[in-house]
């Protein structure tokens, strides 16, 4: 109890995976300088979408 489920659009679900889908290919073509860094970097990124985790039920 207590849990806040969060509606997430089918268009806002689309677009994170367009996103994801484009960060893919873009590091296939030009990987990290610092692998070790890269969670980081992607948490900070996926926070500013609103995302929380992955979490898109």
């Amino acid at each position: 109890m207590g849990e806040v489920i969060r509606f997430v659009s089918r268009s806002e679900r689309e677009r994170v995976r367009l996103i994801q889908e484009a960060r893919a290919i873009y590091d296939s073509i030009f990987p990290p300088a610092d692998p070790a860094n890269d969670g980081q970097d992607r948490t900070t990124i996926d926070r500013g979408l609103g995302r929380d985790g992955g979490n898109l039920s």
